[in-house]
Parts: C-alpha cells; sequence; structure tokens
C-alpha cells in the first residue's frame, strides 16, 4: 500500500495532527460567524431569516454538501503521496472546514436548527425546476448516501477508500470535480437570492472558488491519465 498507512504509528499522529488542526479552523469559523464580527458583518441586525429562507436552506444545504468533500479531502491527505494532490486536499480541507463553521454559526445565531426540511427546497420553484431539468431536483436522494448534486454514493466511497497510488488520485480528483460541479447551483442561487449580504458573499466566494479549483483539478487529471465523470 502506498501512502501513510492510518494504522501505523506515523499514520495515527498525522491523523492526530489533522484532525486537531481542523478543530481549530472550525472553531474559529464558529467564533467568527457566531460573535461580534458576525453583527459587524450585517448578521443579527434585523429579524433571523426563517428555517425556510434561502439563507437559513443555502446554510444547512451547502454545509452538509462541504462535509463530504472535507471527508474526501482529508482521506486524501492521509493517503496520496502525491504533493500536488496532498497540497489540493489541504487547501479544500481547510477553506471548507471553515466556510462550514461559518455556516454553522449562523444557524445557531439565528437560532434555527442545522438539518430541517427538503433538502434544497429553499432554492425556489425556478432552481428546483432547473435541478428537475438535469434530473437532481430539490430532496433528490440516490438511496445509496448522495442526497444532493455532485455528492458521492456511500457505494463510490467505499470503492475510493480501497484504491492506492495514482489510481487512488485519480478517483479523487474525478469524485471532487463533481462534487464542485454539484455545488455551483446552490452556491450561485445563494449568491443571487439570500438576503443577509454575509451570506451572498460566501455564497459568491464558494461558486468563484470552486470555479477555479474544478479548471485546476481538470488539468491535474489528466497530467494523471485520467478522464472526468459526467457532469451531475
Amino acid at each position: 500500500m502506498t501512502g501513510t498507512d492510518p494504522g501505523t504509528a506515523a499514520g495515527r499522529r498525522r491523523g492526530r495532527w489533522l484532525t486537531a488542526f481542523l478543530g481549530a479552523v472550525i472553531a474559529v469559523g464558529l467564533l467568527l460567524a457566531g460573535g461580534g464580527l458576525a453583527v459587524a458583518l450585517g448578521i443579527g441586525r434585523t429579524d433571523a431569516p426563517a428555517s425556510d429562507s434561502v439563507d437559513a436552506g443555502f446554510a444547512r444545504d451547502m454545509g452538509r454538501h462541504h462535509q463530504q468533500a472535507v471527508e474526501m479531502a482529508n482521506l486524501a491527505l492521509l493517503r496520496s503521496e502525491d504533493a500536488e494532490v496532498q497540497q489540493l486536499a489541504f487547501d479544500i480541507s481547510a477553506t471548507q472546514t471553515n466556510q462550514v463553521g461559518r455556516m454553522q454559526g449562523w444557524l445557531s445565531l439565528w437560532g434555527l436548527p442545522r438539518t430541517d426540511g427538503e433538502i434544497m427546497a429553499w432554492m425556489g420553484s425556478d432552481g428546483a425546476a432547473e435541478g428537475m431539468a438535469h434530473g437532481h431536483g430539490a430532496g433528490h436522494d440516490t438511496g445509496d448516501g448522495a442526497v444532493m448534486p455532485g455528492m458521492a454514493t456511500e457505494t463510490e466511497l467505499a470503492e475510493f477508500r480501497t484504491l492506492t497510488g495514482t489510481a487512488f488520485d485519480v478517483r479523487f480528483l474525478q469524485l471532487m470535480i463533481r462534487h464542485h460541479q454539484g455545488g455551483t447551483e446552490m452556491a450561485e442561487y445563494g449568491h443571487d437570492h439570500a438576503a443577509e449580504p454575509a451570506v451572498r458573499r460566501l455564497a459568491g466566494s464558494i461558486a468563484d472558488t470552486q470555479a477555479a479549483e474544478t479548471t485546476t483539478m481538470a488539468t491535474m487529471l489528466r497530467e494523471r491519465g485520467g478522464t472526468s465523470l459526467p457532469a451531475p
């Protein structure tokens, strides 16, 4: 097996370091989003968003979407021996862990649950209709754990965990490209329709960052002899 085996002493030390680092990142994100800076960014100055609002739905669903990307990126940090893949995985994990912390902080500030209602229903009739046209409307569930566009199924994740070497790196890039593509519609809709300025800014940042990362990953994938999966 290539990479750092999580069962070895070195693998366990690396895993503990990664867990501690990402825990600190998400803690900072929660602190910033739930405290005084959140108010400075315009959150908390007016009535809190309703549970079925674009703001709340975006925070819940994008947070859940991000969590799977973080899971895959953390596995790549532990298993890949490719320095370029490791750097990409670190950037995705750190950035999206922080963003999850911010979104969960907003929900806490608003007094709203982290899970509530139908997935992607907040995107409204136009967003849902567009999603249906692509075969994945609001609340889509494949029955194998992929509840939102671009998410890997449990079967795909199980197969991913068995791979090593270049095959692992190729599958990571394939799954992450599709994952980023799947989150784009949510990010763009959030940017265009959220009421809170901070939510709109984060949604726009996510859309821009993931578009740039998708281009980078497509190049990396070709360099490693892989081809992209069908877009969600």
